[in-house]
């Protein structure tokens, strides 16, 4: 399935602030209510726009500030994930996928909780930091041997990576347990600080994200897929991380205190909005 169509039109234009300083159109299908990347990199060539020091979640890195920030948030984030798939898997023998496990910490805190663990990640350094954590990754699903099964499928900020996404998760489908879980986490562009910060919005991250989901367009695509949503969850230190990215990206400075102050606002509007800067999504296969 493709989602440009002639119902299709440009959303906006970004930039990818990381690695190459290239220009990129957002393509709003408003039948999916999906934002597709144009032109999308291809596979070849997509390597290339992960490769910076800035791409953190390929590395254990707290050089600076928003580093620092970033590592916090993310141990105080690895304990409610392995409390929210412990909430959904009761029995002992309960088996856990992460895709795009990055340098393996998700993966190494639900081993400790008794989660048989495997995990996928395409960039070799993370991989590496990884095994030195003794969680070994593979670099592509369709090295995952055929015969296993998963109760939970993990995709922590992933699925906007995805280059194949129809059949991809057509893959998740097939290696999910009877009744298994299908765990999503994305930005969302139509919460406040997107709106805030438009063509700068660091979860943009052009062209590495090259679909970026609203609420309802993640449900129509999974929908289509035979999952059924669950429960959706916020994500309430996104909004403040993202800023911080977004602040740089528009000014040159980090502006902490702006940044701060458009975090808040995004999370409180969200309160009656409901359009926090990311979500979690459980699906459940039917």
């Amino acid at each position: 399935m493709t989602y440009i169509n002639s119902t299709s039109q440009v959303y906006i234009s970004c930039k990818d602030h990381t690695v190459s300083n290239e220009n990129f159109e957002l393509v709003w299908n408003d039948h999916q209510d999906i934002l597709i990347t144009q032109p999308q990199p291809s596979l070849e060539s997509l390597p290339k726009y992960y490769q910076s020091e800035d791409y953190i979640s390929h590395t254990d890195a707290s050089k600076n500030f928003s580093d620092k920030l970033y590592q916090g948030v993310k141990n105080v984030m690895l304990q409610k994930k392995v409390k929210l798939i412990n909430s959904l898997v009761k029995h002992s023998d309960k088996s856990l996928l992460d895709v795009g496990a990055g340098t393996g910490d998700f993966l190494k805190t639900a081993k400790l909780k008794n989660w048989k663990v495997r995990g996928v990640e395409p960039n070799a350094q993370a991989r590496k930091l990884a095994k030195e954590k003794t969680i070994n990754l593979v670099e592509d699903i369709s090295l995952l041997s055929s015969i296993d099964t998963y109760d939970v499928i993990t995709l922590w900020h992933v699925l906007e990576h995805i280059p194949d996404l129809e059949n991809q998760l057509e893959k998740f489908h097939y290696l999910l347990n009877s009744n298994g879980y299908l765990i999503i986490a994305v930005p969302n562009f139509k919460s406040y600080d997107a709106q805030h910060y438009q063509e700068f919005w660091a979860a943009y991250d052009v062209p590495r994200h090259l679909w970026h989901f609203s609420k309802e367009g993640i449900q129509r695509l999974m929908k289509n897929h035979n999952f059924k949503l669950q429960n959706t969850l916020p994500l309430i230190f996104d909004s403040y991380y993202v800023s911080l990215l977004s602040e740089k990206y528009k000014t040159g400075s980090s502006n902490y205190l702006k940044a701060f102050r458009v975090g808040l606002t995004s999370n409180l509007k969200a309160k009656s909005t409901k359009e926090y800067s990311s979500h979690i999504y459980v699906f459940k296969k039917y």
